[in-house]
């Protein structure tokens, strides 16, 4: 397994970006993989280097980039003050810049594929994920919204609006009991999605509470994680 550090300039600064990928039988499908609040730390490591090691070219990169210097966050009242300020430098609208800065950096690379991708988003950046598929409908054929968070919100760049533009399938593992994604947006999204005629699949989980797919915590939900990633890799199977 390839594992490195990248530096990929966007148009607001320099975005570090950990690669992941095999050593052998590339070039292989690009995934860009979001991080979730908490940020980069060995869990998600782990989590890309999983996914990396099925045959894709997975790139995580430091969406706090615009207020920090790259580095793992604790659980300090420091650190959570800090992410969250940090979380709010990240909108749908300033990730595709992001995305479009990695995909030019993955197309220079003989190790990743050209053509379709995929984006696999978990709190924070589930409804960043969605984002990208309705941005560059051309590129992402595949986006998963991991315990996504704010996937319906008021304001124009809501996840849930403007779907007819995406082209390519979504997945959601929607968690009962989460205040960053009531109940009741499920059937406004699912509405959004019907109505354009956007191929996609929900998970609802009522034994599960949100974060439940990263190891290492509390949250934690073994089967409800399990079962994100037979989506994830039946998703991007069909797509990529």
């Amino acid at each position: 397994m390839i594992e490195r550090i990248v530096d990929i300039t966007t148009p607001d600064g320099v975005m570090p970006t950990l690669v992941f990928h095999p050593e052998h039988d590339g070039p292989h499908p690009v995934v860009l993989y979001l991080m979730d609040a908490p940020s980069i730390r060995p869990a998600l490591k782990d989590m890309a280097t999983r996914l990396a090691s099925a045959g894709y070219y997975v790139m995580l990169p430091f969406l706090y980039y615009r207020g920090s210097e790259f580095r793992e966050f604790g659980m300090s009242d420091e650190d959570m003050h800090a992410r969250k300020e940090l979380m709010g430098t990240i909108t749908p609208t300033n990730i595709v810049p992001d995305a479009e800065a990695l995909l030019a950096f993955a197309a220079a690379d003989p190790a990743a594929r050209g053509g379709k991708v995929g984006a696999v988003g978990f709190c924070m950046s589930g409804g960043l994920a969605v984002s990208l598929a309705k941005a560059l409908p051309e590129r992402v054929a595949a986006a998963a919204s991991i315990h996504g968070a704010w996937l319906v919100r008021d304001t124009p760049d809501s996840p849930h609006l403007g779907v007819d533009a995406i082209e390519g399938e979504l997945y959601f593992g929607w968690c009962d009991n989460d205040v960053t994604a009531p109940a009741a947006d499920v059937p406004i999204m699912r509405e959004a999605l019907e109505r354009a005629g956007v191929r996609h699949t929900i998970d609802w989980f009522t034994d599960a509470v949100h974060g439940y797919a990263p190891p290492g915590t509390e949250r934690y939900h073994r089967a409800a994680s399990e079962l994100h990633w037979e989506r994830v890799h039946s998703l991007l199977r069909r797509n990529l």
